[in-house]
């Protein structure tokens, strides 16, 4: 096979997930985290936004209505990824978590960014995170990236909301 580098200025333009119930997974993406709905296709499907963008996240009962989550162990999405444009918006989006007494799985500093982690009501993993102005991203002497996991400072994190 030929080597072939992607474009750069490609992007990932959404993720679409199957649920087992459609208004507790609105509740959950547009009532905590704050997305915004932009369309509904009857009882079985709703697209959502942020900013207005036709979608960012695609739900839908189509093959999984009331059916249970998928097991940890099978093949499939590990988490999806929220990134918020600043590190106060992160701030706020844990606040809203934690004031919903909603659990988070994990929180780490990766030094290139800061994350959170928890799961949807389907189990389905999400990452919320920033990403750090690449002039701050860890390199090493040869100039090479060198993310990590470390402990989040979330306490430090909340000052900022």
């Amino acid at each position: 096979m030929n080597a072939y580098t992607i474009p750069a200025q490609t992007r990932i333009g959404h993720v679409h997930l199957k649920v087992g119930d459609l208004e507790r997974s609105l509740e959950f993406y547009c009532g905590l985290l704050g997305f915004e709905l932009m369309a509904r296709y009857g009882a079985d499907a709703a697209f959502i936004s942020a900013g207005g963008y036709h979608h960012h996240i695609g739900l839908n009962t189509w093959y999984s209505k009331g059916q249970p989550p998928a097991p940890v162990a099978a093949p499939g999405l590990f988490h999806t990824a929220i990134v918020y444009p600043q590190r106060k918006d992160l701030a706020v989006a844990l606040r809203r978590l934690l004031d919903a007494g909603y659990p988070l799985t994990g929180a780490s500093d990766h030094g290139v960014s800061e994350a959170l982690y928890l799961n949807d009501p389907d189990e389905n993993g999400v990452e919320l995170y920033w990403d750090r102005p690449r002039d701050q991203w860890p390199l090493d002497e040869a100039g090479k990236l060198t993310m990590y996991t470390r402990r989040l400072d979330l306490e430090g994190l909340l000052k900022e909301a």
